[in-house]
């Protein structure tokens, strides 16, 4: 298939929002909350300041060098099938969606060693931010669009029963 130029476009515009919104409001948040604090934000819903050193869920803390590099291949692997599949219609939403939510957490590791989390849920639902949220997202929807896209999207005349096809048109 060849390379869709706006599909291009969209993914990168999506991936930029998503970077600038995590990054924002995550200075935000630390510019506002001391650690340890939390603040309601709605009900059940607190905001804190918390760091994460590993992964999600706090997996594999203090490798934030192999979890970088980790990431950094799925983003190429995402990118390789996002070239060969461009095409196809709305993918380049959850493309930029993860690929945002992953620069997104990946500009924090580097810079500080660990990612900032700040959205908490109840029932011990551990800390994420908008990176997290939009990782989560472009995961389901890249489900949904590769499945879609996979469903029979035959022409009208390829949807009729054969016999039909095979009766020559009378004036």
């Amino acid at each position: 298939m060849r390379p869709a130029p706006l599909a291009w476009l969209r993914a990168g515009l999506v991936m930029g929002g998503v970077v600038a919104l995590d990054q924002l409001t995550k200075r935000a948040v630390e510019d506002s909350i001391v650690p340890g604090e939390e603040r309601r934000l709605l009900p059940g819903v607190q905001l804190v300041d918390a760091r994460n050193h590993g992964v999600a869920f706090g997996f594999l803390p203090g490798h934030h060098i192999t979890v970088t590099l980790v990431i950094g291949v799925a983003v190429l692997g995402l990118l390789a099938y996002f070239l060969r599949h461009s095409s196809k219609p709305l993918i380049w939403l959850p493309t930029g969606l993860l690929i945002g939510g992953a620069l997104g957490n990946i500009l924090d590791r580097l810079r500080d060693g660990s990612v900032t989390d700040f959205i908490k849920l109840p029932l011990g639902w551990p800390p994420f931010n908008l990176a997290d949220a939009s990782i989560t997202v472009g995961v389901l929807l890249l489900v949904l669009v590769v499945e879609g896209s996979g469903k029979n999207t035959d022409s009208e005349e390829d949807s009729q029963p054969e016999a039909v096809r095979e009766q020559p048109e009378r004036l």
